[in-house]
């Protein structure tokens, strides 16, 4: 109950500051990962058996990102640089994770292929929620910002079956029970696709026919979307699929056919993930940071500085070669990868389905977000206005400017939701 205080009065407190702390880049993850490992130092919490009773939470908020990440992206909107979101992601992406795999093999041989992937997969994906001054900052070429917007919307879902199947594999080689062997986990992947895709393209297109004829009441309208989303996961589980995939493919699915103000709906649901967010980091802090602490090495912080260097800014510019992005954007774009929830999240899945096993896995994953919490938090604001004001000055902006997209952690633009409240006026 002692923890219980703490924690629910942290996030009212940071709820009526937080505008205030992240001007001074005290972002939510710093603060309540920092928090966490207090909890965890002061003995409030059983971090032996934590990992186990996150297990529901660490699963809960994948699913309600992944859903939200996925419905946020407008398919429709991003065609016109779809060339290079599909370089970043078809290219860019699978080069990091061969890279950060070879890396992981040949700095940690201990690991094991398997958990070397693991670790390569998991430090993939982006985040955008922790370099917010970037992707909200007008300075910043506007097409930039979307860049990595789209970007980091994506490729966690894409990153997760890689993921799964590196977990799958580990289990099997340390021969657990109920590991699945490989077939099983991609015939769960296909299962988990196919029923993500069925349960949000079906439920979008419901609920925009239930809009145009008046059905739906808008203060209800949020919850459905929250409910679909782990609608998708229940159901994939149900029929053997895999629920994780199921919520992405359902959110891409969702973004697709619910139209323009099926983003608005989704306003619910992203409050709801930001909730379950912060209660991820606080366990992040908790059970992570003392397995930091003791199995940190020079090795360890080594590799965390080259994955959120060279790996990461490798990777896109070989994937950004013919874009026509200019080598200031390429390096901006490449360090503006700030490793962050999708990381820990699968980190803590790793714990709890592998236990001490992936103790060293899930250290190297924890020191280089940990790394990249601070290093791109405190980065992201001076370096956005410097790169803005170069652009700026060579009028580098090409065609008429873009629209923000949303980010996860972010408020909606009053105007947006003043939009949609017309519109079903109307």
């Amino acid at each position: 109950m002692t923890a219980m205080v703490v924690v629910t009065s942290s996030i009212f407190i940071w709820g009526i500051l937080s505008g205030r702390l992240e001007r001074a880049d005290l972002t939510a993850p710093i603060v309540f990962m920092g928090l966490g490992a207090l909890v965890g130092g002061a003995g409030l919490v059983d971090v032996e058996q934590a990992p186990e009773l996150l297990r529901p939470l660490v699963e809960l908020t994948l699913v309600w990102v992944l859903f939200a990440d996925a419905a946020r992206v407008p398919v429709r909107e991003v065609r016109a640089d779809i060339g290079r979101y599909a370089r970043l992601l078809g290219i860019g992406l699978p080069l990091t994770i061969l890279a950060g795999w070879g890396l992981a093999a040949w700095f940690f041989p201990d690991l094991g292929l398997a958990l070397a992937l693991l670790v390569g997969a998991a430090l993939a994906p982006t985040d955008a929620a922790l370099g917010v001054p970037v992707v909200t900052n007008p300075v910043v070429p506007s097409r930039i910002r979307r860049l990595i917007t789209v970007e980091s919307g994506l490729n966690d879902g894409i990153v997760t079956p890689v993921v799964m199947l590196a977990i799958a594999a580990a289990a099997s080689a340390e021969g657990l029970a109920d590991a699945p062997g490989l077939w099983e986990a991609l015939a769960e992947l296909a299962v988990g696709g196919l029923v993500g895709v069925v349960v949000g393209a079906g439920g979008g297109w419901l609920l925009q026919r239930a809009r145009r004829a008046g059905w739906a009441g808008e203060d209800f309208a949020g919850i459905a979307v929250l409910a679909l989303a782990l609608l998708a996961y229940a159901a994939a589980l149900g029929l053997h699929g895999n629920g994780f995939i199921a919520a992405f493919c359902g959110g891409v699915a969702f973004g697709a056919a619910a139209g323009r103000l099926g983003r608005v709906e989704l306003v619910f649901l992203e409050q709801a993930s930001g909730l379950v967010s912060l209660l991820v980091w606080l366990g992040f802090g908790a059970v992570a940071v003392p397995l930091v602490l003791e199995r940190a090495s020079p090795l360890a912080l080594l590799y965390a500085v080259l994955s959120l260097t060279a790996v990461r800014m490798l990777s896109v510019a070989v994937a950004s070669a013919g874009t026509g992005l200019d080598r200031e954007t390429v390096l901006f774009v490449g360090w503006f990868g700030p490793r962050g929830l999708a990381s820990l999240v699968f980190a803590l899945l790793a714990l709890e389905e592998l236990g001490a096993g992936a103790d060293e896995a899930v250290a190297v994953v924890a020191v280089t977000v940990v790394l990249s919490v601070l290093a791109h938090g405190a980065s992201s604001g001076p370096l956005a206005q410097r790169y803005g004001r170069a652009m700026a000055a060579r009028g580098s902006e090409r065609g008429p400017a873009v629209a923000d997209l949303p980010v996860r952690g972010l408020p909606r633009a009053a105007g947006e939701s003043r939009a949609a409240g017309e519109s079903r006026g109307r």
